[in-house]
C-alpha cells in the first residue's frame, strides 16, 4: 500500500526511511510506503527577518543599536534541514558578527552616516551561504542605528552649542556691521557739514572781496572837483557839529571831501 503527499509549489519534499533522510523530491504529487517513511515538506519561497536592538560598539567606544532586516531564501532543503539545528539562527548570529565588525571599524560619526555603504559591506561579507546553511540572503538593509541616551543626549548638548556658537558670531556680526554704517554715516554728516560750512566762508570772502573792490574802482575814477565839493559840504557839516574847534592841516583840506564819499560808498556796499 503507497501513500500519497501532494509537495506545494516552490516547496521541496525531503523523503525520509525510517528518520533517514533518502532523496528529495519536486512539487507535485508524490508516494510513499506509509509507517517506513516520511516526506518532510521545505519552502523555497523568499522569507523576512527582522534583527531588532543589537548593541555594537564602534571605534571610538560609542554604543549603538542596529535593528535590520534581510529576505532570504533556501537554496539546499537537506543541508538546511539536516546539517544545522537551526539554520535561520546561525544565519544571523554570522550576520551580527560581520556587522559588529563593520561597525566596529568606524567612528559614530562616520557609522551614523555610512549606512548604505555599511549594506553593501554586510552583503558581500555574508556571501552566499548555500554550502554552510542552504541558504542565501537575498537583500539586508539597515533599518536604524541609534546612539545610547547618554549619547544621545551629549550630541544633543553639541548641536545646541553650536547653534548658540552661530548664533552670537552672526549677533556680532550684525552689531559690528551697525556700528559701522552708523560711524560711516556720522563721518558722512560731518564732512557734509564741514564742506558747507567752507563753502560758506568762501562765499562771504568773495563778496567781502568784491566789496572792497567795488569800493576802491570807485574811487579811482572820482576827479578831483568832486573831491573839492564834498570838502565843502564836509566843513558845513563840521560847522553844524557840537564841536568847537577843528584843527586841518591846510595840505589835508582837499582830502575831507572824500571822507563822506567813502561813507556813502561802503553804506551802500553793506545794503
Amino acid at each position: 500500500m503507497l501513500g500519497i503527499k501532494i509537495v506545494p509549489q516552490n516547496n521541496q519534499g525531503l523523503v525520509e526511511t525510517l528518520g533517514k533522510y533518502r532523496r528529495s523530491v519536486e512539487s507535485g504529487l508524490n508516494f510513499y510506503v506509509p509507517l517506513f517513511q516520511k516526506i518532510r515538506n521545505i519552502s523555497l519561497a523568499m522569507r523576512p527577518l527582522s534583527l531588532p536592538n543589537y548593541s555594537i560598539i564602534t571605534k571610538d567606544n560609542a554604543d549603538v543599536s542596529a535593528s535590520l532586516t534581510l529576505n532570504y531564501h533556501v537554496t539546499d532543503a537537506a543541508k538546511y534541514q539536516y546539517e544545522n539545528t537551526d539554520s535561520v539562527e546561525s544565519m544571523a548570529q554570522l550576520v551580527r558578527g560581520h556587522l559588529r565588525d563593520i561597525i566596529g571599524r568606524m567612528d559614530l560619526n562616520e557609522a551614523l552616516g555610512s549606512t548604505a555603504k555599511i549594506n553593501q559591506e554586510l552583503a558581500l561579507a555574508i556571501g552566499d551561504l548555500t554550502n554552510t546553511y542552504g541558504i542565501n540572503v537575498d537583500r539586508i538593509n539597515i533599518d536604524e542605528l541609534t546612539p545610547s541616551k547618554a549619547i544621545q543626549e551629549a550630541m544633543d548638548k553639541q548641536l545646541t552649542a553650536d547653534r548658540e556658537r552661530v548664533a552670537t558670531i552672526a549677533k556680532a556680526e550684525g552689531e559690528a556691521k551697525s556700528i559701522e554704517l552708523t560711524t560711516k554715516a556720522k563721518n558722512d554728516a560731518l564732512m557734509a557739514t564741514a564742506k558747507a560750512e567752507a563753502d560758506a566762508t568762501k562765499t562771504r570772502a568773495d563778496a567781502e572781496k568784491y566789496r572792497i573792490d567795488t569800493i576802491q574802482a570807485g574811487l579811482t575814477k572820482v576827479d578831483h572837483k568832486y573831491f573839492e565839493n564834498q570838502s565843502i559840504e564836509a566843513f558845513s557839516e563840521l560847522a553844524n557839529s557840537s564841536a568847537n574847534l577843528v584843527v586841518v592841516p591846510s595840505e589835508g583840506i582837499k582830502d575831507v571831501g572824500k571822507i563822506p564819499v567813502a561813507g556813502k560808498l561802503l553804506k551802500k556796499g553793506m545794503q
